[in-house]
């Protein structure tokens, strides 16, 4: 399913979809002569709306050559961003259990008094309740 990329033009709204891969290989020939920057993959990736992965293989179809190394690191950064972003990820969900509904005084708080002193459950009083589930 090709991915909708969302352009504002002259303060109009115009969505173009990306075009699928016979279409990009048979245009990038000509864009790739028409290319003068550094980064040709860099350039391929955001001419044609495509990820890195897929703008490394596509250029390689076309005849280019890169490094295993060059593709191997590639791939590694990819890895580790992933990584990294389950990491935070399940750090918010953590944070999630340990709300704001909750601080060093009270396991979880119920709701606030006219005053705004909190009330709810101590810590104290929550690892009671573990203790008789133990049992």
């Amino acid at each position: 399913m090709p991915v909708a990329e969302q352009i504002v033009c002259m303060g109009e709204n115009v969505v173009r979809k990306t075009k699928k891969r016979a279409q990009r290989l048979q245009s990038a020939q000509l864009w790739m002569l028409k290319y003068e920057g550094k980064n040709i993959v860099k350039g391929y990736r955001k001419h044609f709306g495509v990820d890195i992965i897929c703008a490394i293989t596509e250029l390689q179809l076309l005849g280019y050559k890169f490094t295993d190394e060059y593709t191997n690191s590639v791939r590694r950064t990819i890895e580790a961003e992933r990584i990294k972003r389950l990491e935070k990820k399940k750090q918010k969900d953590l944070a999630g259990l340990i709300s704001s509904d909750s601080d060093d005084t009270f396991y979880y708080i119920a709701g606030y008094t006219s005053g705004g002193a909190p009330y709810g459950i101590t810590w104290e009083e929550a690892e009671c309740f573990v203790g008789e589930d133990d049992e």
